[in-house]
């Protein structure tokens, strides 16, 4: 799978009057984890849903600037059908579709043409030994996906995402509803995927973004503040407002 760069330039948010992102310029490049941190309310999410225009949902929005992902400008994109089953998305409460385990995972790949039920079978397992669910969840295929418990119905989320084989994984908080152990588990599949993908991850906890992230950047009042190679942020920042947000003296 070939991974691609995204390229954002000035790109501005607002929902009504209300800035949510101001002048962002960014590159985050490919096969790598990129994360993004900041304090609530900073634009992390609306980012997010800027690269896979889910943004479109929102009737209060208007973006300007543009954002590329493998060359193309997602705004100009005809198929935004298309941009997301190449973009998978991971929101912070997990959205289980009302059908069993199973068709949770197939239903994407059902939609794109795969009909034969050995590929499908092939894919479903994979899909959720990445979220670290097959094991729990292998003898009841069948079950509805909104009987799990809220950490299996976020890592379900995770292998439906997956299941498209998408080019770019946006994860925002995935762990949220998810235990530490698990969550660590997730982590040392996430550094495996980001060997044929680009992985952007937003997160609240900033010790994730360091173990994980090979560069990171840091936002604040809807403003891009610092954007560098992990350890160099982490440890020496340009800017004070950096270096106070990650040593934890603002949240």
């Amino acid at each position: 799978m070939a991974s691609v760069g995204i390229q954002i330039r000035d790109l501005s948010v607002k929902y009504g009057e209300k800035p949510a992102l101001r002048e962002v310029s960014l590159d985050i490049p490919p096969n790598q984890i990129f994360g993004i941190i900041g304090p609530a309310n900073s634009g992390k999410t609306t980012l997010l849903k800027c690269i896979n225009r889910t943004i479109d949902f929102v009737t209060t929005a208007s973006v300007s600037g543009s954002l590329l992902v493998a060359d193309q400008d997602v705004r100009r994109m005809r198929n935004v059908y298309e941009l997301r089953r190449r973009i998978g998305m991971v929101f912070p409460l997990p959205v289980g579709l009302p059908m069993s385990i199973y068709d949770n995972v197939a239903y994407g790949p059902r939609m794109a043409g795969v009909r034969q039920r050995g590929e499908l079978d092939v894919l479903v397992e994979r899909c959720l030994r990445q979220a670290a669910l097959w094991d729990e969840v292998k003898d009841r295929l069948n079950l509805l996906g909104t009987k799990l418990s809220g950490g299996q119905q976020q890592r379900l989320t995770l292998a439906r995402a997956l299941s498209l084989e998408p080019e770019i994984l946006c994860l925002d908080e995935f762990s949220i509803a998810i235990d530490p152990v698990t969550t660590m588990k997730i982590e040392e599949v996430l550094l495996e995927l980001s060997r044929e993908m680009s992985i952007v991850l937003v997160t609240n906890l900033v010790q994730q973004a360091r173990r994980l992230a090979q560069n990171v950047a840091f936002f604040n009042s809807s403003r891009l503040v610092e954007v560098g190679e992990t350890k160099q942020l982490f440890t020496k920042p340009r800017e004070q407002l950096t270096f106070d947000y990650v040593t934890g003296n603002i949240g």
